[in-house]
């Protein structure tokens, strides 16, 4: 706030003003609680007299706090987050008071000389605003920046308009925009009206007062002027926003001064014109409003009366009260954010608290404050420096960020490897050999298995680290003997006994997306699957495909909901197709792991195959009406597929003879390759990314075709133009030569050099061609500032955004733009389009393992919104089942040595809110009703199931029990180990080949309605009859008499019924499911084999617990689906019975107890009929239905 020329007493502060204060301050403070001193001033509150009683809903005054005696309080604040109150002063002093007794919290110096004008309180600590100055300490007085403004400046006053953005105005005629996050000026608007002492903002506008006594509203975007008020004539004093109204006070020029006007000025918002003034008793010198109950307004006199009325009615002089300032004038004024505390600091440096009740809260919702623990530090022991035994760590060190001298840089080092020791002589002498093995006996000089540890002297060119290491993400490894960093390294999984089940894959993952599994065939296309489910528009699109191998990427990405997911039914669907065969897509396993095949090549060639068969696949079908975008933009409203809305944009193809005659012809393209200029000149020249991408999308050549006109073959010019720009762009980098990477290697030193120059101070102009040569001269960049680190600018080529524009000519403009930078005012939305980046895919080159493919994605706020319930953005690698959060430089980080690019996704800014998508499930129920079987020979008399009547359709909560039985496809892939171990290299490749689900409820409870047998087109090695009851010939349609279905239809079924929200019942059901490919919520499984199971115990099987609990014998000769689920149902009524809900848990324990003790005797084997019978007797339930 401005106070000059307001007051003249306050241009300076004499000490006559400030006597030495006495004893008794005030008639009502006690003179036996403290005397104040300038030299040794307590520390406590004054409290007021135990006779002063505080009515509900009056303010009323509650304790008094020394700030620094004589000095006065130049802005006060309440604290946001926690319960205290921060003062500063004219001396640039800050103290905070915790809590409604004013108990001190800190004090700390923020600036030598000037004062303390505004005080901000964010999350982590508390912004200070001097007149050139502005400071970020924490709460307890350390410093978190300090921004130091230019010297001509004069802060008034800051307004935090978001978490991460500042305007911070003064006496100047320019407001500036600050990025807290990097803390540096991002705007600077200029003001027609200098002189901002007072900013407010509400939903609509931001407000700023000036000295001149006008107050002026500001558009939010662009604060340019939009409205103003005359509000004073003289200078203004205060005012506040609420709602619709805007109350002013300030002063009048009157006879050559200041008077002050004892009429706030009123304005409706709504009208954007002045209303009655409100007359008051008072000379008002701050106003606040207290919304309460009512808008009531707070108006403060710079002599300490306060007054309370309606803005809109009448004041009241019974309303005045006044506040009994130590000094004679009230210098601050503010409200809590819960308005129950009102807090007044005046011109001797105290500050006075007035609530509206005993047990005030400043928030509504406040976090606990840290307070400083006493100091419990044992004494230190003596030390005797002539002992040469004293450990070096008895001696204290201090906490340091900075680099330790015995942190030796790994520039300054050389590996040195131990040599293994050499053979003990007489075991040389005393060997036999047997073909190429020796045998020798122990001369018994050395320890069994161990070896002395000394260093030695080793050879440079000794290196024992060429062997591939023991695992595959490189942990005992030595990192300087690796190029690949350890997270890029291709990943495999090791195998136990129970296959995946006890892999740490949240050593891997630990954030809430799930992996791919890399041990299926043609996973190499695992990351191009991460990148499609990962974009919001194509995942949801995908619904409108029916079901064919399309719709199974939208599938995929619900499975992908999984911790550890596999893309087995994708890549399954992605292998019939004849057309990726014959484009070399379908690898087979040798070529993957030897790495023989150019896997960067091979996904570029595998994105350009999908997009084109999606968005042929997606043609054909109508897309449904569940996809409506703003604007009526919407997903298969026209001829055009889903993929080509998204990707799709008209090319103009221009073939010119030298004869003269052009031919013109339109067509689409789903994606661009880039094309590199030619790399024979040296130097090589300096281009932005966005001028390759533009000659790469325009592209003109020189080439043979057929002319008409001369009916032979002529050396044509081909000429390419675009005639719309899409929402998605992508981009294949075609790096696959030395030639390519050299360019991509040259291009990223050009753009580090230009970051280097630009944190130097230099400047490039542009269009100025400057060879790589030429850089050496130039200075070194300035470390004065807050910059990306060096090695963040390394390698980086691309931009994160670029921005596109097709003038009214059908030119294209294609620019390097910045991710936080928007659209201009002239910018016309239709024609000028903003890309983010949203991923890449990168091909890992590395010798050892073969290579790899990963991907960097940048996943939105939608993401985090529904998962985390934040809203931010952030770049994520997946490796396959290796996910991790990376630093958005590092996705456009491409060391050619080893991390070449192979696919830019950009996308549309907001593409997302322009379409608005809502998914709409298309899956309805008549799915369960009765269907033809694939199988010739099916008859009604083999049938096994009665499908569901209209009205038996499953409910949320309904009980289906559930069994699958599993076909191999895949053996096993083992090896022996010399130690006699067996190591799994590739698990066995399961598929489902029988459903069934039976009723869970209801009259025909136990009977099935599904028992769908799976026909597949692949090859089945082993049908484990002995364990799935299937026989060879059930699932072949030619000559199965079962009920034959496909997976598609099965999946249908199954999908439904989870999306209804019925309960799953079986036993086993994480592994069923897990080969299913489903994921089903936790809540709707109801596994019997975790029902009956003491933690840290053997699992039981469900023959075993049929016998014991039921009487049943079941699965003699082989298992029965049909039977098990049954079975699993009565199961768990009879777990209902014997562990009702709140009954006695140690009844149902010692029954299992019972249950683990049977099981040992007859080692878990159910008896032979007539040798044991079963602890129970008859049937737990009436039989089932018959069919």
């Amino acid at each position: 706030m401005n106070f000059e020329g307001l007051n003249p007493s306050l241009a300076e502060f004499a000490p006559p003003l400030h006597p030495a204060l006495e004893p008794v301050l005030d008639p009502h403070l006690n003179p036996n609680l403290v005397e104040l001193d300038p030299e040794g001033v307590s520390l406590e509150g004054l409290p007021v007299p135990e006779s002063v009683h505080l009515m509900e809903g009056m303010y009323s005054e509650l304790h008094t706090a020394v700030s620094e005696v004589g000095v006065p309080v130049a802005a006060s604040h309440f604290d946001l987050h926690e319960e205290m109150l921060w003062v500063g002063n004219h001396g640039g002093h800050a103290t905070s008071f915790f809590g409604p007794t004013l108990e001190r919290y800190s004090s700390f110096q923020v600036n030598s000389s000037d004062d303390i004008r505004q005080i901000q309180s964010l999350e982590n600590g508390v912004l200070f605003l001097t007149k050139t100055n502005l400071k970020y300490m924490s709460r307890g007085g350390l410093i978190i920046f300090d921004y130091l403004m230019d010297e001509s400046e004069d802060m008034h006053s800051l307004l935090l308009t978001d978490n991460n953005t500042l305007l911070v105005a003064g006496l100047q005629n320019h407001v500036l925009e600050m990025d807290l996050n990097t803390v540096q000026e991002t705007q600077k608007y200029t003001v027609e009206v200098p002189g901002i002492t007072i900013m407010r903002q509400s939903n609509r506008f931001f407000f700023c007062g000036h000295t001149s006594g006008k107050v002026s509203l500001r558009d939010l975007r662009t604060f340019t002027a939009e409205h103003e008020f005359d509000a004073h004539s003289g200078s203004l004093s205060d005012f506040d926003v609420h709602g619709n109204l805007l109350v002013t006070c300030g002063f009048s020029s009157r006879m050559n001064g200041l008077a002050c006007d004892r009429f706030l000025k009123v304005y409706d918002l709504r009208m954007m014109r002045a209303t009655t003034p409100l007359q008051v008793h008072i000379d008002p010198f701050f106003l606040r409003f207290i919304p309460t109950y009512t808008s009531r307004l707070a108006i403060i006199s710079q002599t300490g009366q306060c007054q309370f009325c309606e803005p809109t009615g009448l004041a009241n002089p019974a309303d005045i009260f006044h506040v009994n300032t130590v000094g004679p004038l009230i210098m601050t004024f503010d409200v809590s954010a819960s308005k129950q505390a009102l807090a007044f600091g005046d011109s001797e440096g105290c500050v006075h608290l007035w609530a509206d009740s005993p047990e005030v809260t400043f928030n509504a919702y406040s976090r606990e404050t840290d307070f400083a623990l006493p100091c419990m530090v044992d004494t230190l022991p003596h030390l005797d420096w002539n002992q040469d035994l004293v450990p070096l760590s008895l001696i204290p060190v201090p906490l340091t960020s900075d680099a330790l001298l015995s942190d030796w840089p790994a520039a300054n080092s050389a590996p040195a490897p131990r040599r293994a020791p050499p053979v003990d002589p007489e075991i040389l002498r005393t060997m036999k050999k047997v073909g190429f093995i020796g045998y020798a006996p122990n001369p018994r000089t050395k320890l069994r298995n161990q070896i002395p540890y000394r260093l030695k002297e080793m050879d440079n060119e000794f290196d024992n680290f060429s062997q591939v290491p023991e695992s595959p993400i490189g942990r005992e490894e030595e990192p300087h003997l690796y190029r690949v960093a350890k997270k890029y390294r291709k990943v495999t999984i090791k195998y136990s006994k129970l296959g995946l089940e006890d892999f740490d894959f949240k050593h891997y993952n630990k954030t809430l997306f799930a992996g791919l599994e890399p041990h299926i065939p043609n996973a190499y296309c695992n990351c191009m699957i991460q990148v499609g489910t990962a974009l919001n528009p194509t995942q949801s699109s995908l619904w409108v495909a029916e079901w064919c191998w399309a719709g199974r990427w939208k599938l995929l990405g619900d499975v992908l909901l999984l911790l550890h997911p596999q893309g087995s039914n994708f890549l399954r669907a992605f292998r019939t197709i004849p057309e990726a065969s014959a484009l070399g897509l379908i690898l087979a396993d040798s070529d993957e792991a030897t790495g023989k095949v150019n896997l960067g090549r091979l996904i570029q060639s595998w994105n350009r195959f999908i997009l084109t068969q999606l968005h042929q696949e997606t043609q054909e079908q109508e897309g449904p009406q569940a996809y409506r975008g703003a604007g009526g933009s919407s997903f298969g409203s026209s001829g055009d597929s889903v993929i080509g809305q998204l990707f799709s944009c008209e090319m103009e193809n221009c073939s010119m003879c030298r004869c003269g005659k052009e031919t013109v012809r339109v067509s689409s393209t789903l994606l661009f390759t880039l094309s590199y200029p030619d790399s024979t000149e040296k130097p090589a020249k300096d281009y932005e990314f966005a001028q390759i991408l533009k000659r790469s999308i325009c592209l003109e050549q020189n080439t043979q075709a057929w002319c008409e006109n001369c009916e032979k073959y002529q050396p044509t010019v081909q000429t390419r133009n675009i005639r719309c720009l899409p929402d998605v762009l992508v981009i294949n980098c075609e790096v696959n030569s030395s030639k390519e990477a050299d360019f991509w290697k040259t291009q990223a030193e050009y753009s580090f050099q230009k970051a280097m120059m630009k944190r130097g101070g230099f400047d490039i102009t542009k269009g100025k061609e400057i060879s790589l040569g030429d850089w050496k001269d130039l200075g070194s960049p300035d470390t004065g500032h807050s910059y990306p680190s060096v090695e963040e600018l390394k390698n980086i080529w691309i931009p994160h955004a670029i921005k596109m524009r097709l003038t009214k000519s059908k030119e294209l403009d294609v620019s390097n733009w910045s991710e936080t930078e928007e659209l201009g005012p002239t910018d016309d939305p239709e024609s000028v389009y903003i890309y983010d980046l949203m991923a890449t895919v990168v091909h890992i080159l590395d010798s050892r393992t073969g290579g790899s493919l990963v991907g960097h994605i940048k996943v939105g706020e939608t993401y985090h919104q529904r998962k985390e319930g934040v809203t931010h953005q952030q770049w994520y690698l997946f490796n396959d089942f290796l996910i991790e959060p990376v630093d958005k430089c590092e996705a456009v980080q491409f060391d050619m040595s080893w991390k070449v690019p192979a696919i830019l996704y950009y996308a549309r800014r907001n593409l997302n809110a322009k379409y608005n998508l809502v998914i709409k499930n298309p899956i309805e129920a008549s799915v369960l009703l009765a269907e033809a079987s694939l199988a010739r020979k099916q008859r009604k008399c083999h049938a096994t199931f009665i499908p569901l009547m209209l009205n038996e359709m499953p409910q949320a909560g309904d009980l289906v029990g559930l069994d699958a039985e599993f076909v191999t496809l895949n053996e096993e892939e083992a090896e022996l180990r010399s130690d006699g171990t067996k190591s799994t290299i590739k698990p066995s490749q399961m598929s489902v080949a029988r459903i069934t689900c039976v009723r869970g409820q209801g009259p025909n409870e136990g009977v099935p309605f599904i028992d769908d047998y799976i026909s597949t087109q692949e090859q089945v090695v082993d049908y484990l009859t002995q364990y799935s009851g299937i026989k060879p010939g059930d699932l072949d349609a030619k000559i199965s008499s079962k009920h034959l279905t496909t997976l598609k239809s099965t999946y249908l079924k199954l999908r439904f019924l989870i999306d209804v929200g019925v309960k799953f019942v079986g036993h086993g059901l994480q592994k069923d499911f897990r080969v299913i490919n489903l994921m089903v919520p936790k809540d709707q499984v109801i596994d019997t084999v975790y029902l009956f199971h003491i933690p840290r115990k053997r699992m039981i099987s469900l023959r075993f617990l049929a016998w014991y609990f039921l009487d049943l014998k079941i699965q003699g000769e082989t298992h029965d689906s049909i039977e098990d689920a049954r079975t699993a149902l009565q199961l768990y009524r009879k777990y209902l019975e014997l562990s009702p809900q709140g009954g006695e848990p140690e009844e149902f324990r010692k029954v299992l107890k019972g249950l683990y003790e049977k099981g040992r005797k007859l080692d878990w084997k159910v008896p032979e009929p007539d040798s044991q019978s079963s602890p129970k007797h008859g049937a737990v339930f009436p039989p089932v239905l018959a069919l």
